[in-house]
């Protein structure tokens, strides 16, 4: 029996899938499962894709702002032992990672199907079972499973030192499982279609692969070269601004995991295993003086930042018959060595994590997010693989989106703090519109460093929607600050009040100019009497029902006065 045919995989509708439709009101109370974000098949088109936004965004809404997210996809034929591979990755990062956001990496290890161990144990023996339905669903025998693209719905977190600044950071790690390929029920199209999708979304992509690489697993990497080209043309700005940027590699890792290696020299000493790994790929994609193999070795090698391989030997019989229900003891010994050490390979405990990047920039999750719902956008139609265009497209008008977006929030950020809700001094508007400004320029900056992608024409509509929205902000933030004038409003108190002084300097006139007998006189008096009493009420009113409006008054009127003088009051304390 091949490995090809009975290698455990991921069912159609396992049991503890979650439906991409489904209620989650109660999901903080569910068991972590797989959720699909990409489903196959429409009443109208059986090999259309149907792309879950919100199921995606229910995962990447977990991972706190500014995180970045590693996204670890595994792709190859069916039947291949991908969703396997994946359950283990999942009990890797239980034991050595978090799903808790900055807390302590490593899980409880004595949970369900968890043998208590000494530390130095190797981790994969603290395991009795590698359950069916504990991770991403498989099973034994030779029908597929999995259709579609799936995800671990908790992240997992990892700390890394970040090679630029030397610092500690947590990175998420997403992991992605998809449809088996080739076999009699997928097209060529649709085939290419999961392959691209996949890889567009990771950053590290594992191309599965049995027993050998061969010329065709070959040709479907290079099936992206036209894109990669594409990419790497650029447009004349992003030349113009960095020769180094303008060669960009559009894809960051490929690494062929050959499954069933039956020729290993050296079965005992894991690093000599590495060394004819490395040894076997450079042979593999070795320049060959055929046109069309040169080509193809040239595309991929254009395309991705780093090519890399590893091999699995058969894991044991007994895994790949269809009653095996996951007993870890029947696996060979030497497989799960080389488990262990991939898993160091792929992870090493954070160090080794690579966060998804767009032409050298690395995401945050809701920027991953961005990109993600471009992309499935573009594969609508599986069964026609998108043209290298629509890929330049897409991920421009999703690298524009985030430059809109980034830069509007860091806006924000900044006149928060300027004239937001929670500021409580007042502004003169030469003054807010100086920092305005000042904010818009360093702002625009930060989005002419990040949209450097696509057309100019969409650089440009991106840049005139971000002013816009800049612009409306502003009008907000201009409306806040003059909610806090200390002269707004005085005019209810400052006209009755200016009345009833007229009325009693008026009445001091009357009095003291007018005879005694005269009844006008006295009438005048009285009729001032009686404004200046009425006005002293209505102020005695509107004290008692507004103390407190009548205390922030107060506060207005003196830091008019200094307005007045010339001061700058509390302006001039914000400025400072």
């Amino acid at each position: 029996m091949t490995d090809d045919s009975a290698e455990p995989q991921t069912t159609t509708s396992p049991p503890t899938h979650q439906a991409p439709d489904a209620a989650s009101s109660d999901a903080a109370n569910e068991k972590a499962h797989a959720v699909q974000i990409v489903s196959v098949g429409t009443e109208d088109d059986q090999y259309a894709f149907t792309f879950h936004e919100d199921t995606l965004n229910g995962v990447l809404s977990k991972v706190p702002p500014g995180w970045k997210v590693s996204v670890i996809s595994v792709v190859g034929a069916f039947r291949t032992g991908k969703s396997f591979l994946l359950s283990w990755f999942l009990r890797y990062l239980k034991l050595h990672g978090s799903t808790t956001p900055g807390s302590k990496a490593g899980g409880d290890a004595n949970g369900d199907g968890v043998v208590d161990s000494a530390e130095e144990e190797a981790w994969y023996s603290q395991f009795n079972s590698l359950g069916q339905h504990d991770g991403f669903d498989w099973r034994g025998g030779a029908e597929r499973n999995t259709t579609g693209i799936w995800i671990w719905n908790e992240p997992h977190y990892l700390r890394r030192a970040n090679p630029e600044t030397g610092e500690e950071e947590d990175v998420a790690v997403i992991l992605v499982d998809t449809q088996g390929m080739f076999d009699n029920e997928t097209t060529m199209a649709l085939t290419a279609s999961i392959f691209g999708l996949s890889t567009l979304l990771s950053s590290y992509q594992i191309y599965n692969v049995d027993k050998r690489i061969q010329e065709d697993n070959l040709q479907q990497l290079a099936l992206f070269s036209e894109y990669g080209r594409m990419a790497l043309q650029s447009d004349e700005k992003t030349k113009r601004k960095d020769d180094a940027e303008a060669k960009m590699k559009p894809f960051q890792r490929i690494e062929f995991l050959v499954r069933d290696w039956q020729n290993f020299d050296e079965e005992e000493d894991l690093d000599v295993m590495e060394t004819e790994m490395n040894e076997y790929l450079e042979t593999v994609i070795a320049e060959r003086d055929a046109l069309d193999l040169k080509e193809t070795r040239d595309q991929i090698s254009s395309c991705f930042e780093k090519v890399s391989c590893f091999m699995f030997p058969h894991p044991g019989m007994k895994v790949t018959k269809k009653t095996y229900t996951g007993d870890v003891s029947a696996i060979d010994p030497l497989f799960l060595r080389l488990l262990d050490r991939y898993c160091e390979r792929v992870f090493n405990r954070g160090t080794n994590l690579v966060p998804k990047a767009i032409r050298g920039r690395e995401l945050t999750a809701a920027e991953l997010g961005g990109y993600i719902k471009e992309y499935a956008r573009m594969f609508e139609s599986g069964a026609r693989f998108p043209e290298a265009a629509t890929m330049l497209e897409a991920t421009a008008n999703a690298n524009n989106s985030n430059a809109t977006n980034l830069t509007v929030h860091e806006y924000k950020d900044k006149m928060d703090r300027i004239a937001g809700p929670s500021v409580t001094s007042f502004l003169k508007p030469e003054e807010l519109e100086e920092m305005h400004q000042r904010a818009v320029q360093e702002c625009l900056g930060h989005f002419e460093d990040m949209a450097t992608f696509g057309p100019e024409r969409g650089i440009e509509t991106a840049r005139e929607n971000t002013l816009r929205n800049i612009r409306d902000d502003f009008e907000l933030y201009k409306k806040l600050n003059e909610s806090r004038n200390p002269l707004a409003g005085l005019e209810i108190y400052i006209i009755p009040g200016a009345l009833a002084m007229i009325s009693i300097v008026l009445r001091w006139i009357a009095d003291s100019t007018c005879s005694s007998w005269s009844s006008t006189c006295r009438a005048g008096s009285e009729f001032f009497s009686h404004i200046y009493a009425m006005v002293f009420f209505f102020m005695l009113i509107v004290a008692a029902t507004k103390a407190k409006q009548m205390k922030e008054v107060f506060k207005r009127v003196m830091t008019a006065i200094q307005v007045l003088i010339g001061d700058g009051g509390a302006g001039k304390d914000k400025k400072d």
